[in-house]
This record gives structure tokens, sequence and C-alpha cells, in this order.
């Protein structure tokens, strides 16, 4: 925001990563779900191994999550008066 950066540049620039950051993080833990499910299908009782459901579920939780997780600071990084910031350095 010192440098000229309008609040919603910040959010998206901050967005933008999470997203990334995220969808990059679901996507190699399912792939290491899948070649888990062989091992762990004896322990699983009532549950198939690759449930769709869960598949599904689970990483729309994460993301979910992730993204609220992130809004917070996101949000008090655009309520920071940039000349004192600045100042403070």
């Amino acid at each position: 925001m010192a440098l000229g950066a309008s609040r919603s540049s910040v959010l998206a620039i901050v967005g933008r990563q999470v997203v990334l950051s995220t969808v990059a993080g679901i996507v190699v833990g399912c792939a290491a779900a899948l070649v888990a499910t062989s091992t762990m299908a004896a322990v699983l009782h009532g549950v198939r191994p690759a449930d769709p459901l869960t598949f599904a579920s689970v990483p729309l939780v994460l993301f979910a999550t992730a993204v609220v997780g992130s809004l917070v600071p996101a949000l008090r990084a655009t309520r920071v008066d940039p000349v004192r910031t600045l100042r403070s350095e």
C-alpha cells in the first residue's frame, strides 16, 4: 500500500497466493491419499478406501478454511497506514 496499491489489489494479491498454494496442496494431498488407499484399506471399516464423498468434501472444507483463514490478515493489511509503516522501518 505504501507503493500505491489499492485495498482491492492487496486483497487480490493475497487471495491469488492463497488460492494457488491451497489448490497445489489439495492436488498433492489427494494424489497421496489415492496412493495410500491400498495401505489404509485394511484399517477402514464401513468406508470404502476411495470414497467419492470424502474425496470431494474434504478438499472443499480445506479450501474454505484456507480462504477464511487468510481473509483476516489480508483485511488487516489493507487497514495499515502506509506512512506509519514506512516510518517504523
